[in-house]
């Protein structure tokens, strides 16, 4: 019973340090954390397309035609079919609830949401004044992107490298030690955030039709890509 007791502990301790990601040597723990800004310069813009009629055939043609129209204007915009999403199309009853709190049928409403990337930003404003020119109900939702989205990516990713570096040097030094090997890195995190302004960080901007009855001013904006990394080093004495 004393053997299995020892036997015991020992893989208790074996599994311990197996499952620890620290050494046991001299070590430091850093996590290196950058941040870039960047203007957007691609929109892509959630629109929806509404019809409520007796049956559900004459809502669809309604629709349709008012798409049909939105998708003749788009080369205005230097916009090909290959940025643009139309397909999805739903008919449903529409009902509503009379004064005795009967539920009775108003007719049929059938429903296109569209999905249009804007190459240039700069149209923006254009283009949403022409959607609703051409009766497109709602815009739901514009998300603001960079086409070099991939390259701050990877560049952030190297800033926050740089900075764990550095980091590590100026702690070792100011204890009298110097940076050993790299004993460990954890996977970095990567995000970005739309900046709206000077105080408000959000994720997307909404805009509906009943907001754009006279021009609207929009706030400049910038995305902001962050990337942090983990880093454990040796610490050579």
């Amino acid at each position: 019973m004393k053997y299995l007791s020892i036997f015991a502990l020992l893989l208790c301790a074996f599994f311990s340090n197996a499952n620890n990601s620290l050494p046991n040597n001299r070590h430091i723990s850093i996590v290196g954390t950058a941040q870039l800004k960047a203007d957007p310069d691609i929109a892509v813009i959630h629109l929806v397309v509404e019809s409520l009629k007796e049956n559900s055939l004459d809502a669809k043609k309604d629709v349709d035609d008012r798409v049909n129209n939105f998708l003749k204007g788009l080369a205005l915009f230097n916009i090909n079919e290959n940025n643009v999403s139309a397909s999805s199309i739903s008919t449903n009853p529409h009902y509503s609830y009379s004064n005795n709190d009967n539920e009775e049928l108003d007719g049929y409403m059938a429903v296109r949401n569209l999905k249009v990337t804007l190459n240039n930003i700069q149209h923006l404003n254009e283009f949403m004044d022409f959607a609703l020119s051409v009766k497109i109900d709602e815009i739901e939702e514009i998300k603001l992107q960079s086409s070099k989205a991939g390259l701050l990516k990877d560049k952030v990713n190297q800033l926050a490298i740089k900075n764990a570096k550095e980091q590590g040097h100026s702690l070792a030094n100011a204890f009298g030690a110097n940076l050993g090997k790299i004993y460990s890195i954890n996977s970095s995190s990567n995000n970005n955030r739309y900046r709206y302004g000077s105080n408000n960080d959000i994720e997307r901007i909404t805009v509906t039709g009943s907001r754009l009855n006279k021009p609207g001013q929009y706030l400049q904006s910038n995305i902001i890509f962050s990337a942090s990394i983990s880093v454990v080093f040796d610490l050579e004495i």
